[in-house]
C-alpha cells in the first residue's frame, strides 16, 4: 500500500513509520523542513518526502494523490494555548481538502479521550479536529488516548522530573484528577494493526491502559519502579498560574507548555470501554510495566523520539531549521577560535558529545548559572539535556541550544541559540584541514543586546578558551 503519514517528525511519526516499512509499505511523508526530516530517514527505502505545510494550502500541490490510506498525527499544541485550536482546525481543514481529491480510502487520526462534560481548550480542540475530519469521501478511524507513557514522551519525561528531583513535594490538587495511561508500545499496536480493517471505518474508540490511577498515584508507583521513597502532600490552594509556575520550574517544559498542561490535567480522562481490544487482539500493560520498558530503552541509548525535539519545548524557534543555517555576517559580533587537531576523528567524537550530561567542558558552574538565568526568564534552560548522548542530528535539542547543522562526515556542528537573549546566537565547530575552527556569533537586538554582549566578554574569554582546548585534547 501507498500510506500518507502526517507528522513524521513528531513523537508518534517517527516510531510508527518503521513499523509500516517493515510490512512493505511505501510511506509519502509532507514535512514542513525536508532538510530535517532526511537526516532521520536518510538510509530509508520506500520512503518519499516532501517539503508541505498544511498550515499553507498551496504548499500541498505537490504531494502524491494516489495514496491509499492516510495517518493523521499533526498536533499544534505548542506555540500559544490561545492560537493552538485555531491552528488545529485550519490543518485539518486543507488535509481534509486534501485528501477528498486523493485515493484515500482510510484516514487513521490520534486524538484525546473526550468524555468529561469540561474539556479544556487542548481536548476541545481535538475534538473539533475529529468533527472536521470527518468526510463522505474517505473513512475515519479516529483512537482517542489519554496519558502516553514512553521514553521521551511528554508525560514520562516531565513525572520522571518530578519524581527523581523532588523527595517530598506540596503539590496541587489536580494530582488528584484521574486518568488511564497507556503505553506508548500499546498506541503503535492500535494504529499498526487498524489500518484497512474496514470494521474501523467510521467509527471512534477510545483506547487506554488496564488502570484508572490519579497523577498522584502515577508519581507514587513511578517512584516505587525506581526505588525511591517520595512523600506527596496535595492543597488545594494553587492556582493554575502558580501550578503553571509550579510545573515549569520542577520540570523540562517550557511555561506555555505547562500552562496548556495545567489547563488539560484537571479534566477527567476515563474512556469508554469497547471491542476494540479484541478486534486488534490489544491487551494493554500496567502502568509500571510500561515505566520499566522506557528506562531500558533509556539504559540502551535507543530513544527513537523525544518531545524535547519538538521546536515548541522551548517556545521559541517557530521557523524552519534550515532558514539559521547560514550564519549572518553584518552587525555581529564574533568570538572565534582555532587550534590545531591531532586526531580528527577523537575531536569530532568530543564535539558531537557535548552538552547534556557530558557539558560543556568548561566552566561548568558559568554554564549551570547562565541555564538558571535563562529559566528565571522563562527559557528552557539546561533541563531539556540531549536526546542520545553522541549522536546528533538537525532539529535535536541540545540544553538551550538547537542543532541546526549536524555533518561528522564533512566535520561541522552548527547550533542556534533558544535561550532567552537581546539577540540572536550561533555557536559553530568546524574541522577542516587539521584545524578546529570554533566560532560564536552573536546578532544583537538594538541597545540591549549590544550591552549584554560586552557584559560577558569576559565570560565568554575563559568559557570558549577552556571549551575548545578541552575538545581538542
Amino acid at each position: 500500500m501507498k500510506i500518507l503519514v502526517t507528522g513524521a517528525t513528531g513523537y508518534i511519526g517517527k516510531r510508527l513509520i518503521p513499523l509500516l516499512l517493515n510490512d512493505g509499505h511505501t510511506i509519502v511523508c509532507p514535512v514542513r523542513d525536508k532538510g530535517r526530516a532526511q537526516n532521520y530517514y536518510k538510509n530509508q527505502e520506500n520512503i518519499e518526502l516532501i517539503e508541505a505545510d498544511f498550515l499553507n494550502e498551496l504548499t500541498l500541490n505537490t504531494i502524491p494523490k494516489d495514496i491509499d490510506a492516510a495517518y493523521y498525527l499533526i498536533h499544534s499544541m505548542s506555540n500559544s494555548a490561545k492560537e493552538f485550536h485555531a491552528l488545529e482546525e485550519r490543518c485539518a481543514f486543507n488535509f481534509k481538502n486534501f485528501a477528498e481529491h486523493s485515493s484515500a480510502k482510510q484516514v487513521i487520526y490520534l486524538s484525546g479521550i473526550t468524555n468529561d462534560t469540561k474539556l479544556s481548550k487542548h481536548l476541545l480542540s481535538r475534538k473539533n479536529v475529529e468533527k472536521a475530519l470527518a468526510s463522505e469521501k474517505y473513512a475515519l478511524t479516529t483512537f482517542k488516548a489519554g496519558i502516553i507513557v514512553g521514553s521521551g514522551s511528554s508525560s514520562f519525561e516531565i513525572i520522571r522530573d518530578i519524581v527523581e528531583k523532588l523527595p517530598a513535594m506540596i503539590a496541587p490538587k489536580w494530582l488528584n484528577t484521574k486518568t488511564q495511561p497507556l503505553a506508548i508500545r500499546d498506541v503503535l499496536t492500535f494504529l499498526h494493526r487498524s489500518l484497512g480493517v474496514k470494521e474501523l471505518y467510521n467509527t471512534s474508540h477510545d483506547i487506554f491502559g488496564p488502570e484508572v490511577l490519579t497523577y498522584k498515584e502515577m508519581l507514587l508507583q513511578f517512584a516505587e519502579v525506581r526505588k525511591l521513597k517520595r512523600y506527596i502532600l496535595t492543597v488545594p490552594v494553587m492556582t493554575p498560574k502558580l501550578s503553571s509556575y509550579w510545573l515549569y520550574f520542577v520540570t523540562s517544559t517550557s511555561y506555555k507548555l505547562a500552562s496548556t498542561l495545567v489547563n488539560s490535567m484537571g479534566v477527567e480522562v476515563i474512556g469508554v470501554k469497547s471491542n476494540i481490544n479484541t478486534l486488534l487482539d490489544v491487551k494493554p500493560m500496567s502502568y509500571k510495566k510500561a515505566v520499566k520498558l522506557a528506562f531500558k530503552k533509556i539504559e540502551q541509548n535507543s530513544i527513537i523520539s523525544s518531545w524535547k525535539d519538538s521546536y515548541v519545548s522551548s517556545g521559541k524557534l517557530k521557523n524552519y531549521v534550515h532558514e539559521f543555517i547560514n550564519v549572518p555576517e553584518y552587525g555581529c559580533f564574533k568570538d572565534f577560535k582555532k587550534r590545531e587537531v591531532k586526531n580528527k576523528e577523537k575531536t569530532l567524537n568530543r564535539i558531537w558529545a557535548i552538552g547534556g550530561e557530558t557539558g560543556w567542558y568548561y566552566g561548568t558552574f558559568l554554564w549551570k548559572i547562565r541555564g538558571f538565568v535563562d529559566q528565571i526568564f522563562g527559557g528552557a534552560g539546561l533541563r531539556r539535556g540531549r536526546r542520545h548522548p553522541t549522536e546528533l542530528n538537525a532539529g535535536d535539542a541540545l540544553d538551550f541550544w538547537r542543532v541546526i547543522y549536524a555533518n561528522k562526515e564533512n566535520g561541522k556542528l552548527l547550533l542556534y541559540a533558544e535561550m532567552i537573549l537581546p539577540g540572536e546566537a550561533w555557536l559553530e565547530f568546524k574541522v577542516e584541514e587539521g584545524i578546529l575552527y570554533q566560532t560564536a556569533t552573536f546578532r544583537p537586538h538594538g541597545l540591549a543586546g549590544r550591552l549584554y554582549w560586552y557584559a560577558v566578554i569576559p565570560f565568554h574569554w575563559f568559557v570558549f578558551n577552556g571549551m575548545i582546548n578541552n575538545i581538542n585534547k
